[in-house]
């Protein structure tokens, strides 16, 4: 399998994390990458291929342009504010504040954070901008020539908006990866989220559209970020009616209910009838998973490859969360090692 490799991806390294009002080390580090990488090629003997530089175009496809030129400089602003540490917003226009455009880099932090536990580092734009690149390749190459691919990228991104970050997320890269097929002459794309968190800034991002099916399978919001989306009667709005669909299991949810969960996701799949499938590919569902509590094993993800391999589309695969090193490279593994098993029959 060809895996599109960002090889930038730590130059977003920060020093820590706000979780639930303590700064703590990062989970979302760049070691995770170094692991992925050489499991997948021991395993299913992985062909690294560097990404090409697409400019910003396809970036600009999905993300809006002030929110765009905010995050390309924001480390600069920060910098000259007199910062030499990561950057953290800590006030949000919440409801009552009269509005306004502050130009204060403390003041558009907070305009554009959904949440405080994304640093935002000197080599965050980086970092980001290449992990588009890395989609788009995989995304060109899979709609060439059929053959699946995975991006293999960080910072991850189902949780960035058009305009906001958050969730360790700055640009949506599955997102970014379906409108890019979309531009090469897809008529329908299909977006199946397996990672434990909803794909919040996916399902924003193609609401109102009928072209692009956004499909997760996750953690109850009520209790799990990001809270406040995720929910089951978020269906889709206008022409996208229809067009999204949220599956929402209890904590503690082993394979049983989560396959159950599943089948329901490749049904709404089959019967929407995409040309191409994105998998936002987060393993974070693993029973060893401290920020997170469903109860899924190793082998657990080789069946999730397998079903879908079934589906029998062109099918890009886009890394998104797990954050456990001892089984993170299993299990990312045990996917693409399901999918290619079922495929070749």
């Amino acid at each position: 399998m060809r895996v599109f490799f960002n090889s930038r991806h730590d130059a977003h390294d920060g020093n820590g994390e706000m979780h639930h009002g303590r700064l703590i080390p990062c989970f979302e580090n760049s070691r995770r990458m170094a692991i992925i990488r050489d499991a997948v090629a021991h395993s299913v003997q992985a062909q690294l291929v560097d990404p090409a530089d697409h400019g910003m175009a396809p970036i600009a496809s999905i993300h809006d342009a002030d929110y765009l030129a905010f995050l390309e400089n924001a480390w600069a602003d920060w910098n000259a504010a007199g910062n030499d540490h990561d950057a953290f917003p800590y006030v949000w226009p919440t409801a009552g504040f009269s509005g306004g455009k502050p130009v204060h880099i403390s003041a558009r932090l907070g305009q554009y954070a959904i949440s405080s536990d994304t640093p935002i580092t000197k080599g965050t734009w980086k970092a980001a901008y290449w992990g588009a690149q890395t989609v788009v390749s995989a995304a060109d190459a899979v709609w060439n020539d059929g053959e699946a691919s995975f991006a293999l990228t960080r910072p991850p991104g189902h949780h960035a908006h058009a305009n906001r970050y958050g969730g360790y997320c700055f640009l949506n890269n599955s997102a970014i990866a379906a409108q890019q097929m979309i531009a090469k002459g897809a008529r329908k794309v299909a977006i199946l989220d397996i990672d434990y968190h909803h794909g919040n800034g996916t399902q924003d991002i193609f609401y109102d559209r009928g072209d692009v099916l956004t499909v997760s399978i996750h953690a109850d919001p009520k209790h799990q970020f990001p809270f406040f989306m995720g929910y089951e009667n978020e269906t889709g709005r206008l022409g996208g009616q229809g067009a999204n669909l949220n599956i929402v299991l209890p904590g503690g949810s082993d394979f049983g209910p989560w396959s159950q969960g599943f089948s329901k996701a490749i049904q709404k799949i089959i019967t929407w009838q995409p040309e191409a499938l994105v998998i936002a590919l987060g393993v974070d569902a693993h029973e060893a998973e401290t920020l997170c509590d469903f109860r899924l094993q190793t082998d657990d993800f080789k069946r999730i490859g397998q079903m879908i391999g079934r589906l029998g589309l062109k099918t890009v695969f886009v890394m998104e969360g797990g954050y456990a090193h001892d089984v993170i490279g299993f299990n990312v593994a045990a996917v693409l090692g399901g999918y290619l098993q079922e495929i070749k029959g």
